[in-house]
């Protein structure tokens, strides 16, 4: 049908949507001009369509990872190789020393073999790389002795050795094995050595043999055939041929692989000349037409994508770069954002993605229709800085493998995460509240910047590229809740206003690209860190410009290892927690450091020490003696704690407990990557509690709210548990306590990493609002009600919604006091005999009965209620004598019962109402007569002019008599001058 006809029809049909969008469609549909389209081409365009969506969606997915896991081997060398044998579901690893590990298919390690020859059991040989036969079963593992075994798996014994193939010019040092699934005999394996020379075997019959048996060959067919490379060049073996290059001209060759669909030899080296070779295949199959890309600086490895026709390299000058096989002249695209040399690529071939690992340990995962990143990691990786990598990910089981010398890691895809609702397009990073406007606020991995009502749920505007491509990962508002800093991994914080302007960029990384963790707000200075051992600081009282470089720290470096966080306590006390599980406490004014605290030790600063601090240190009791053996082992500590068990993730200070000072108790709170919670009295300098939050769940986060009463800690499983605080280490203790506060809930808000938490009190109710890396970002309370995420399509009303009444500090759960009361040591027998009244009646006992519940939830409604009931109790004391407080400004004031009040009379007017309140009967009122009419008592007629005297009248009269003389003589003037 025509196009006239096509849009009438599918007006008619479809009963919804404009002409012109029927006329757009048909253009659509009619690529080739004809001027008509059938019913074959709508469907064709429309099952094209549907299938580029789907494409879409895929590249777009995300993939959830497990956390990192450290497989137990027995490897003691460098990890050369991971294969995946699909016949047997097993993998295979082999080390340098030639020791071959057998897993199976659920990566538990089965055996372990050495690989053994006669030419292998020299001591300084080394293997250098493995490939898997398939379509044969059959492994080929290449030694440093310029040989290559091939090794039976289908055999009785453990791996014999069928083939050894020697005489090779050179070292081969990389292989690849590929296989025609159509036609299994034929298949090839190609090498590079430290020649530079590239050579494949070409097997024709590789179902019957490899290679032919020599007729002066024993008949022992599980012996070893030796096959010399000299042979197979002279074309001896009919069922087998040799194509080889030197296009690389002596250096030495990373990497090989043959790829079907281009029928080429893709081979790399890290020279700049001849980097990436392709060797095609010609007609006669036996000769091979080179073309190469030059790349600066080389590069260390390469993929392919046959479907998107590209190549990925991983170059040295951390740039990954796209390329099309027939343009040699340029890249097609080039994705920046690795901070360091990239080591490793590969395709996630199904969703149409690349993975990228880079020197500094990040892994990134590339959308590349979009050409953008879309996940970084940066796992807990061994801190080694000299270390061999191998990246291999198995597509088919979502499993990463990354070595590290002897070290195998890996990284499992979780499940496909249920269509909930998101928040953000991407993973949300970073979370706050502005108290100022009721809003929230939050960030996520695409630079994008999201504002919400806390009222509602509503979404109120959005910044997207605040930082370009690169990830937002912290943010922070500045005392007046006025400006917004956000914190990105290309190394700048940028300091907004709430319309999207941006007013100053600090240059914290110098340039370069950097992991921001916290960004902390001061009077006179902003600090930034996370990916260094020093502060980065910035005075705002010289942003006299756009774009701010960061100032010296005057207290110079005190850390052994990068600083992850930071906290402050007005008026000047600072804290900053690093990698190695340290906290530094500084003085802010000053910039001096004066105090290490660690959960094995306490050191203390003689360097650049204020004076404050001084008097601080003369305090303490320790000897010189002791805080040199503590010196010593903290240093013993820090060299044993290469993999951050310890690491510090999170500081606060509990600024509500004011009166620490004078009663001890904890006034800092740390949590870090063992899932350890931990409670420090900074001015005794000494860990009073630790306990643990999260078992087994790796690194966790925390907040509190302002009153320092709850305590909400979140882990990478997406769980998060809320602790009441309020009674927990107020007082110091001579042993450290180990036992957990009360847990008030534990629920799983999200399905993956909890990557921030914000307690705030909009309308005097406490809430808890957390960010995930599953892109939501969840509103809940103390109470059981189920959380709200932001982005849902009906919006909330979060006075009504959260069934807990308002903030009330003065409400004391009696359970946390009794439990405190058995840690605390300090409480008198006076103190603890006021338990002995029963504070709960009979029913109230059954009430309390039903609040026993496991630890991972707890009722908190009821909880009030008791809690209630406690406070409106009157607290007898014990033989009337005068309750002290135990702690406090006012611990000196002597409390008394109050006298009982006598009883009150009501007063009469309520006694007998009627009498003072009864209504009185209506009276006959006198009626008011009616006044006369106007005309009735007006007796003369009024004249105004009886109002004035009379020489006043007549002046008037004179006055005008002298106007109309005068204007008449004005017109008679006037008419003569005319004339």
């Amino acid at each position: 049908m025509a196009r006239e006809e096509f849009i009438q029809k599918m007006t008619e049909t479809v009963g919804w949507g404009t002409e012109e969008e029927f006329g757009e469609l048909f253009d659509k549909v009619d690529v080739a001009r004809d001027g008509f389209v059938d019913w074959d081409k709508l469907i064709s365009f429309v099952l094209l369509s549907l299938y580029e969506r789907e494409e879409r969606t895929k590249a777009t997915v995300v993939p959830q990872w497990k956390d990192l896991e450290f497989l137990p081997g027995k490897h003691k060398d460098t990890i050369q190789k991971v294969v995946y044998l699909k016949n047997s579901s097993r993998y295979l690893t082999i080390s340098k020393e030639g020791l071959l590990g057998i897993w199976g298919e659920n990566l538990k390690l089965q055996e372990s073999l050495p690989i053994t020859s006669d030419a292998t059991k020299l001591k300084h040989l080394w293997v250098t790389s493995l490939v898997s036969l398939e379509n044969v079963n059959k492994i080929a593992v290449a030694f440093t002795s310029k040989e290559i075994c091939f090794y039976d798996l289908l055999s009785k014994e453990e791996f014999p050795c069928q083939y050894k193939l020697q005489g090779l010019r050179g070292t081969p040092i990389c292989m690849d094995y590929w296989h025609n699934p159509l036609d299994p005999k034929e298949s090839i394996l190609s090498f590079g050595d430290i020649t530079g020379k590239v050579q494949a075997i070409v097997f024709t019959a590789a179902m019957i043999s490899l290679f032919e048996r020599p007729a002066n060959a024993c008949d022992d067919e599980e012996a070893t055939m030796t096959i010399d490379w000299a042979e197979l060049l002279s074309g001896c073996h009919k069922c087998c041929h040799i194509l080889q290059h030197t296009l690389h001209r002596g250096d030495w060759v990373r990497q090989v692989t043959y790829n079907a669909s281009l029928d080429a030899f893709i081979s790399s080296t890290t020279s700049s000349t001849n980097t990436v070779v392709l060797a095609w295949r010609e007609k006669s199959k036996k000769l091979l037409k080179m073309t190469s890309f030059n790349i600066a600086q080389g590069i260390h490895a390469f993929d392919y994508h046959s479907r998107l026709n590209l190549i990925a390299t991983a170059g040295i000058d951390n740039k990954v770069c796209l390329w099309n096989p027939y343009v040699l002249s340029k890249p097609v695209g080039v994705l920046w954002g690795h901070s360091a040399s990239v080591i490793a690529v590969q395709f996630f071939a199904e969703r149409k993605q690349l993975f990228s690992f880079s020197r500094d340990k990040i892994l990134r995962l590339w959308d590349i229709q979009h050409q953008l990143s879309i996940q970084r990691i940066a796992c807990s990786f061994p801190k080694s800085q000299d270390f061999r990598c191998l990246f291999q990910f198995d597509e088919t089981h979502g499993r990463l493998f990354i070595s590290f010398n002897n070290q195998l890691a890996l990284l499992a895809m979780k499940n496909e995460a249920s269509k909930r609702v998101k928040s953000h397009a991407k993973g949300v990073t970073c979370v706050l509240y502005n108290s100022l406007l009721k809003q929230v606020i939050s960030s996520d991995v695409g630079s994008t910047v999201s504002f919400w009502m806390i009222e509602t749920g509503q979404k109120i505007k959005q910044f997207s590229g605040c930082h370009g491509n690169a990830e937002i990962s912290t943010m922070a508002l500045d005392a007046n809740e006025s400006r917004l800093l956000t914190g990105s991994t290309d190394g700048t914080v940028k300091v907004w206003d709430f319309n999207g302007y941006c007013h100053h960029t600090l240059n914290a990384g110098q340039d370069g690209v950097v992991d921001i963790s916290q960004i902390l707000v001061l009077k006179k200075s902003i600090l930034v860190v996370g990916w260094e051992r020093a502060v980065t600081v910035f005075r705002p009282q010289n942003f006299n410009q756009f774009s701010i470089q960061s100032e010296e720290w005057k207290g110079g470096i005190h850390h052994q290892d990068d600083i992850l966080c930071a906290a402050f306590l007005p008026p000047q006390t600072l804290a900053t927690g690093s990698y190695d599980g340290e906290i530094v406490l500084w003085n802010s004014s000053t910039e001096n450091a004066h105090h290490v605290l660690h959960p094995d030790y306490q050191r203390q600063l003689t360097s650049k020490l204020d004076p404050e601090a001084q008097k601080l240190n003369t305090k303490r009791s320790c000897s010189a003696q002791c805080l040199a053996q503590q010196a010593t082992l903290a240093t013993q500590n820090f060299e044993s704690d290469t993999e951050g068990n310890n690491a510090v993730m999170k500081l606060c200070f509990l600024e509500a407990r004011k009166n620490n000072t004078v009663t001890g108790g904890a006034n800092l709170v740390s949590c870090g990557a063992s899932g350890y919670v931990r409670f420090w009295d900074t001015f005794k300098k000494e860990l009073l509690a630790e306990f643990l939050a999260h078992a087994g769940v790796g690194s966790i986060i925390m907040s509190t709210d302002k009153q320092n009463q709850y305590l909400a800690t979140g882990d990478p499983d997406g769980w998060l548990k809320i602790w009441n605080i309020e009674d927990y280490c107020t007082n110091s203790t001579e042993i450290k306590i180990t036992q957990s506060p009360p847990l008030l809930r534990s629920f799983q808000p999200h399905e993956d990493r909890i990557s921030s938490l914000q307690m705030c009190e909009p309308g005097g109710h406490l809430i808890i609002i957390s960010s995930s890396v599953d892109c939501s970002i969840c509103v809940t309370g103390l109470c059981n009600a189920p959380s709200l995420i932001f982005g849902q399509a009906s919006h909330w009303d979060i006075e009504n919604y959260f069934s807990f009444p308002k903030r009330d500090s003065s409400l004391i759960e009696s359970k946390s006091q009794e439990e405190s009361m058995k840690i605390n040591p300090l409480f008198s027998k006076k103190e603890s005999c006021s338990t002995e009244d029963s504070l709960l009646t009979e029913e109230n006992k059954d009430i309390s009965t039903h609040i026993v519940r496991s630890s991972e939830e707890i009722n908190f409604s009821l909880e009030y209620k008791k809690r209630n009931i406690y406070k409106k109790k009157t607290h007898k004391p014990c033989h009337r004598e005068i309750i002290q407080k135990s702690a406090g400004i006012f611990r000196s004031l002597s409390l008394r019962m109050l006298n009982e009040l006598p009883e009150v009379k009501q007063p009469e007017f309520l006694l007998n109402p009627d009498k003072y309140f009864k209504e009185e009967p209506e009276e006959d009122e006198p009626q008011i007569p009616e006044l006369p009419l106007l005309s009735e008592t007006l007796k003369a007629v009024f004249d105004e002019k009886n109002l004035f005297p009379k020489g006043i009248l007549d002046h008037e009269r004179q006055d005008k008599q002298l106007c109309q003389e005068t204007s008449g003589e004005v017109k008679i003037k006037r008419n003569k001058k005319q004339l």
